[in-house]
């Protein structure tokens, strides 16, 4: 499988995969991003990168991450923000070859861990995850401040 990595003029496409998956999640009414947007995120402020994986020189997936950091391991992780397959071309371990491509990034730039978000009720992705050898942080609930409230908690 061929792998390349998103260059600027990529946006509409990156967009493109970012809505398939929203809608894949039935949150498409959430996304609020567009191709400036990107565009200024990953490319200008390079706070992301994307890596799409080919079929015949066609883009069939992608995954979205960053570098995040563990203040435990003394070293920087990547955080997997989205990995989707367009549905025609699952099965044929896309999936996989994407995570596993991920894995050699982390490896290859000293990371310490890959990690991701799966929503509860996605089965067949979590069972996928599973079956690859990951684990399931039970113990950790994830938190977030958006919006008006992000907004007011900068004012304090």
């Amino acid at each position: 499988m061929n792998f390349r990595f998103a260059k600027r003029d990529d946006c509409a496409l990156i967009l493109y995969f970012i809505k398939e998956l929203a809608s894949y999640e039935k949150m498409l009414d959430e996304v609020v991003a567009d191709e400036k947007i990107l565009e200024e995120w990953i490319f200008d402020k390079q706070k992301a990168e994307v890596v799409f994986v080919m079929e015949n020189e066609k883009e069939v997936g992608f995954a979205l991450f960053f570098h995040n950091f563990s203040t435990f391991l003394g070293r920087a992780g990547i955080y997997l923000e989205d990995l989707f397959v367009l549905p025609e071309f699952r099965g044929r371990g896309y999936g996989k070859a994407l995570l596993k491509k991920l894995a050699s990034i982390a490896v290859e730039r000293g990371c310490g861990r890959l990690e991701w978000w799966c929503l509860d009720w996605n089965k067949p992705s979590i069972d996928f995850y599973l079956s690859l050898g990951a684990e399931p942080m039970s113990d950790w609930t994830t938190y977030r401040i958006t919006g008006d409230t992000l907004k007011r908690m900068a004012e304090l």
